[in-house]
């Protein structure tokens, strides 16, 4: 590495954010607990440095404080991590098979979102090299939660109080002329898009782009995941739109099946 890249490194380098990570990597299943003095044994830091850093994380979830012998133990958050990790991971998993072979069915570039953090986050694509464009979207992109397709397929079986929640909280911008700007008009197209089963989003997100986006359930009947298929708005005529919305409804519904969903909603 040269001289140069190392400073850089330095420079982004954080020292309390490593002793903080220190902590949590110190609760292990061997030592599930520990207290103040153990903990600053262990990491070789002043109780008072790790008593600040614990109560930080205290405040944000991470660890937690037994009120009577005043050990620390790891947080609801962490765990509330390893599940998203594991649910997306299990998710990709059970759906890469079925987006590969839509892929090549349809010859066009194929998406899997979950909502995260109010966000629309991609954990899959699969393009085809022969495609004239490129999505910028990649995993791990992060969106609006109303954006394109996927976005709308989301947001149509959330609760209409979460809807108008995430939307105070987003407001809905303009990408394109045809975005959808008013949140009367948005709030009637998800009650379409879950009357339907599928979105059709015509150039909302991108000038000269349509997607198609499905829901995928869980095992519980809760939307959990989206498919979509985006592909440029001219190649594309009526008669093969409705082939692309079957296949992807088919698609979508494969995965849900995988995923343990019996056919009754929530």
């Amino acid at each position: 590495m040269k001289s140069s890249e190392k400073e850089k490194v330095k420079t982004f380098y954080n020292r309390s954010l490593e002793r903080a990570l220190q902590i949590l990597n110190a609760l292990s299943s061997e030592r599930p607990t520990l207290s103040l003095a153990q903990l600053s044994e262990t990491l070789n830091l002043s109780r008072a440095t790790v008593l600040r850093l614990c109560s930080t994380l205290i405040n944000f979830g991470f660890l937690r404080q037994d009120p009577l012998s005043k050990h620390y133990s790891l947080g609801i958050r962490v765990l509330e991590l390893a599940k998203s990790v594991s649910d997306s991971f299990s998710l990709r998993k059970i759906a890469s098979s079925h987006l590969s072979t839509l892929q090549t069915k349809l010859g066009k570039t194929i998406f899997l979102a979950v909502f995260d953090k109010d966000e629309l986050l991609y954990i899959d694509k699969i393009e085809d090299s022969r495609n004239p464009i490129s999505f910028t979207s990649k995993v791990g992109t992060r969106r609006p939660p109303y954006w394109g397709m996927l976005g709308v397929v989301l947001m149509a079986y959330l609760p209409e109080k979460e809807i108008k929640r995430i939307l105070q909280k987003q407001p809905l911008a303009a990408f394109t002329s045809k975005s959808i700007t008013k949140k009367e008009e948005f709030i009637r197209l998800l009650r379409e898009v879950r009357a339907q089963g599928y979105a059709v989003e015509v150039e909302m997100a991108l000038d000269g782009i349509t997607g198609i986006g499905v829901p995928i359930f869980d095992h519980n009947g809760m939307v959990m995941a989206a498919v979509g298929v985006g592909f440029i708005s001219s190649s594309v005529k009526e008669k093969e739109l409705d082939s692309i919305i079957k296949e992807a409804t088919r698609t979508g519904t494969a995965i849900s099946k995988e995923l343990g969903y019996t056919g009754e909603e929530r």
